[in-house]
């Protein structure tokens, strides 16, 4: 998005948000959410204009440029509202209660979202992307404006009924979302959900529904732990189809890694090109899943280039490399067009190629044509085997595969010359912490140590930058600054982020400081009328509602993370708070997800976790050991045992005797396991289940019998 500095900076210009900073130059007076604002709307008696979007989103550029950097429609905002403009990134709190307003009021949202709010914050009209003339059957954004305002001081009994109207819709939509029942919960909601999601789902393009098309990573995670959980290899076969596809398709960046957002049509070929932390970090995790259920290579490159595109583009170091941690978006555009960076001409790649067999291979590949697929040029997406292309030029796949590696290579150096698309370079925890767990998943299937030490260095930097107050989380930091409290995602997905990594690690510290943030967000955020938790906590800002997140969206939703948290920590404590509590919001939620699997998705698979019950696996190892020679761990690692809680100690360390006798960990308790079966040998695993645990064992060719008997 281009940026008039020769306007007079605006209130935003203090901010330290990518997006409101973009808009710190509009001739619109905006202000940040805040109380300078609020209370300027009460004492003019002046309807608020909220605008919320974030730096990545394609239509909130257009819609910036359209009217938020034209003078007219400047003029109208500045005279007859109070205008303030959020990063529904920093602020997911006031977009989650007014996006919901939006689709209660218009059966959809999205962004940029356009909120109109009497001065106590409550909204009378809602809408999306409005064009500044009238068209695409919506009015001009002057015409709104215009009519609103007047509406608002002439009309006060009109006002008045649209805002109590969508109010009293949103507190029964977070009533009846939150109220408990007493339903039990029962073994074949897993079958009916996931024969529902096959209902739904697309047999032609893979993925879920028709165009726009998102990727919906928990859903197929879920249908991988359903494959797991009744052996019927349809429910797999769909997952590989749907992953497939999408990494076929426009949606992957084939030359510099990655994915994008989502796609713009049901094939996956035209994407909208910003690139998200989180798509690519719960990504990461169902390739190495997916990996661990088939053994399949072509899901290890997928790991290593999305893995290599995060660490190259979205990531922070600090100089002394104690620490690292991974921004949240690139944007779909440069120099004001879409996906401008990421589209080719053939003759553009013609004159870059200069071998002309292999342009022809590279172009048949890639589905490269003179007309393009996309405004007159191409978007790279693959439309033919390399077992084809290996047929067709006589060659072998592996000089195909050399062939398209060399011509990938060229076309990135091109493509690094040109105007790249900005970065929204805040940190959230929450996103962060999924970038640790998928990262922990990449080390597990892998083997590379550096995975498993910048999952490390992520959590260093949120205990160094995001922590305080003991237990305490901050949801975003930027340029040496963190702020806002955390709200329920950043402490759900980081206390799973801490336990994936104790998993690995003898160091009770990761356990320890899981259980310090599971301590406050049971705190802070849980309703105990209710049984679930609230997005915020009691001591952040009170807004005009305070909402419940149990639909998964683009992200898992906190309430169903925070339930998998609640299992997974039960089962290392046997602290039977945790489980009552992981058992109402279940209840709670147990005739939606049945009525709905399709947005329900982590909380089914933390159901699948509560029937399954977790196979402990507990590996000894001696540390003087080369960790090279560590066979049984490996092999268990590239296992698929989704509901596999691994414990890995080694001997001899501290650590491991804190843990040992530690009260907080009672797992290990009663178990007869032999910590000098690690002197003697260079590891040895116990397999443990309700309770029992097997003898031990000190090779691959036991472990592999004894779970195949089992």
């Amino acid at each position: 998005m281009m940026i008039n500095k020769d306007n007079k900076p605006n209130k935003l210009i203090q901010e330290s948000s990518p997006y409101l900073l973009q808009h710190a130059y509009n001739p619109v007076e905006w202000f940040p959410w805040g109380d300078e604002a609020l209370h300027k709307a009460k004492k003019e008696n002046k309807p608020i204009f909220l605008s919320i979007g974030y730096s990545a989103c394609h239509w909130c550029h257009v819609m910036a440029h359209e009217s938020f950097e034209d003078e007219n429609i400047a003029r109208i905002l500045n005279a007859k509202f109070i205008n303030i403009k959020v990063d529904r990134e920093e602020r997911p709190d006031i977009d989650d209660i007014y996006q919901k307003a939006c689709q209660l009021a218009m059966g959809n949202g999205g962004w940029p979202l356009s909120v109109f709010l009497t001065p106590d914050q409550k909204p009378f009209y809602v809408g999306t992307y409005f064009p500044k003339q009238s068209r695409y059957g919506l009015p001009g954004f002057s015409t709104i404006l215009e009519t609103l305002s007047q509406a608002y001081h002439d009309k006060k009994e009109d006002i008045d009924k649209a805002t109590h109207e969508l109010m009293e819709s949103l507190l029964e939509s977070s009533f009846t979302l939150t109220k408990n029942t007493n339903t039990e919960i029962e073994k074949t909601i897993l079958d009916e959900s996931a024969i529902n999601l096959l209902q739904i789902a697309d047999p032609l393009n893979g993925g879920f529904g028709q165009a726009p098309k998102f990727p919906n990573t928990t859903n197929l995670l879920l249908l991988l732990r359903y494959f797991d959980y009744s052996k019927n290899s349809q429910f797999l076969n769909f997952v590989e189809f749907t992953v497939k596809k999408m990494a076929w398709g426009g949606i992957h960046d084939h030359i510099g890694g990655g994915f994008s957002r989502y796609s713009t049509d049901e094939k996956w070929l035209i994407p909208h090109f910003e690139k998200m932390l989180y798509d690519n970090a719960l990504l990461i995790q169902l390739f190495s899943e997916l990996y661990q259920a088939t053994g399949k290579n072509q899901y290890l490159t997928l790991i290593q280039t999305t893995i290599q595109y995060l660490l190259r583009e979205m990531n922070l170091f600090n100089e002394k490399n104690e620490y690292t941690a991974f921004y949240s978006s690139q944007d779909a555009d440069s120099e004001g067009i879409e996906g401008k960076f990421y589209t080719w001409t053939k003759d553009e790649i013609k004159e870059n190629i200069k071998d002309s067999q292999k342009f022809e291979l590279f172009c048949e590949y890639y589905g490269i044509t003179q007309g393009g697929n996309f405004e007159g040029t191409n978007i790279l997406n693959i439309t033919k085997s390399k077992e084809t292309l290996s047929k067709q030029y006589n060659i072998s796949i592996d000089k195909v595969d050399d062939i398209l590696n060399e011509t990938l290579e060229i076309l990135y150096k091109v493509r690094k010359k040109r105007i790249a698309p900005g970065k929204d370079e805040k940190i959230l925890t929450s996103w962060n912490a999924l970038m640790i767990s998928a990262l922990v998943s990449a080390y597990k299937v892998t083997d590379n140590k550096d995975y498993l030490d910048f999952a490390k260095k992520t959590i260093n930097f949120i205990e160094t930058n995001l922590s305080y107050d003991h237990n305490r989380l901050k949801h975003t930091y930027k340029d040496g600054f963190s702020k806002i409290n955390g709200y329920l995602d950043d402490y759900s997905y980081y206390i799973n982020a801490l336990l994936d990594v104790f998993e690995i690690s003898s160091n009770p510290f990761y356990l320890q400081r899981a259980l310090d943030y599971m301590e406050a967000l049971v705190s802070h955020f849980w309703d105990d009328n209710a049984k679930s938790f609230f997005f915020t906590s009691d001591d952040q800002e009170q807004l005009i509602i305070r909402t419940k997140n149990f639909y998964d969206l683009a992200i898992p939703s906190g309430n169903s993370m925070a339930v998998y948290a609640l299992l997974r920590i039960q089962y290392m404590t046997q602290n039977q708070d945790y489980l009552d509590k992981a058992e109402s919001i279940i209840k709670s939620c147990y005739k939606l997800a049945l009525g709905n699997p399709f947005g329900f998705g982590q909380l089914l698979i933390s159901i699948y976790l509560y029937f399954k019950k977790p196979v402990e696996i507990i590996i000894l190892q001696n540390k003087k050991n080369d960790y090279n020679k560590r066979e049984m761990k490996k092999w268990i690692m590239k296992q698929y045992i989704p509901n596999g809680i691994t414990f890995t100690l080694e001997y001899p360390s501290n650590e491991l005797q804190q843990l040992m006798s530690s009260n907080i960990f009672s797992l290990l308790k009663g178990k007869k396991i032999n910590i000098a079966d690690s002197e003697k040998f260079r590891e040895c695993v116990y397999i443990c289940k309700n309770f029992t645990c097997s003898l031990p064992m000190y090779s691959v060719a036991e472990l592999k019998k004894y779970l195949n008997s089992n």
